[in-house]
């Protein structure tokens, strides 16, 4: 399906009651996708945009435009925690009187990460740095950088409703069921008309680029890539000719050719990164291994958290094993 991409602030339609708009972002990939379900004498909105003043005004143009078609927002409904989807979740609840609906899982994330800006999280992010290797001028730049959430996230609504996985949303005189994606968020909600054959996928399946799994300070033992293949082979039960709408890039089908690719483009990471550990390597050192560009300060820890979720995926599987050092820094070795 080729549909024309929307300006900021405008709207096109995919199917009758389903409308597609997209919002630019000041970081990689640069814009994300908001969709509006017909529901009644509304429109249900699905992720917020950026807490930034020109995706105010972008929201501005719509509400009061061709995009809305002069009828209401009356619902809302927020994919996962992080700022691109939910920076401008409060905004939107307070103007529109509505209350968002999300998983709990991220509900509670964007809360936690939201209030959680002291020096002690700044400390504890610094650390988790250098035992994977980075270098002190990394960890002085984290601490001298500050907490990023809450300034790219307006102040969060104090109710949501709860949606859970497998759960029946009925929205404009359709059945959508929500199905829940781990890795790259904690319990990501997707949704799927069975009718209609459409999955609204959030970033758990992305047209061109795979979307970011890393590990982060706060779980430090996770395997947030395992999750993250779990969900897409539980996604490939759907029909191969559903069409997918990404939060980045453009709509597209088939489904399980895009399935398989991201999995496969994994299973490659996978086996160069387990290769690399023949000589004990931290993962910084690792980086060159996964990525083909050196990674700036504003890049390395997205770099870090892939490569740490990539071992510990390994260390899963008993292909790799940690090596920790008198100081406290991991290498990382092949069994």
């Amino acid at each position: 399906m080729s549909i024309e991409i929307p300006p900021p602030g405008e709207a096109r339609t995919v199917i009758p009651g389903l409308r597609w708009m997209r919002f630019p972002l000041p970081f990689a990939p640069h814009n994300v996708n908001v969709w509006l379900l017909e529901d009644g004498d509304g429109w249900l909105v699905i992720d917020a945009g950026i807490n930034d003043d020109t995706t105010r005004g972008h929201w501005h143009t719509a509400l009061t435009g061709e995009a809305f078609g002069n009828r209401p927002l009356t619902g809302l409904l927020i994919t996962h925690f992080h700022p691109d989807h939910a920076g401008l979740m409060g905004w939107l609840a307070e103007n529109h009187g509505v209350t968002p609906m999300m998983t709990r899982i991220e509900w509670l994330q964007a809360r936690a990460v939201w209030y959680d800006t002291g020096p002690d999280m700044l400390q504890q992010q610094a650390e988790f740095a250098r035992i994977a290797g980075a270098p002190e001028s990394y960890s002085a730049y984290l601490l001298r950088r500050g907490a990023l959430y809450a300034k790219a996230v307006a102040p969060l609504p104090r109710a949501f409703r709860a949606i859970a996985d497998g759960e029946t949303l009925r929205i404009g005189g359709r059945h959508w069921r929500v199905l829940t994606g781990q890795g790259h968020a904690p319990d990501m909600a997707c949704l799927y008309c069975a009718d209609e054959g459409v999955l609204i996928a959030a970033d758990q399946v992305l047209p061109r680029i795979t979307p970011y799994v890393g590990l982060h300070a706060g779980e430090p033992m996770g395997d947030p890539l395992g999750a993250f293949l779990a969900t897409l082979r539980r996604f490939h039960a759907l029909p191969e000719d559903t069409l997918v709408l990404p939060s980045h890039g453009e709509p597209f089908s088939p489904l399980h050719v895009r399935l398989d690719a991201i999995m496969d483009h994994h299973d490659e990471r996978l086996a160069a990164l387990e290769e690399a550990c023949r000589e004990p390597s931290t993962a910084h050192a690792l980086l060159p291994s996964l990525f083909r560009r050196p990674l700036d300060d504003r890049s390395l820890g997205f770099g870090l958290g892939e490569t740490l979720a990539h071992l510990r995926r390994l260390e899963e599987h008993g292909r790799v094993e940690r090596l920790p050092e008198t100081d406290g820094v991991i290498r990382w070795g092949r069994k």
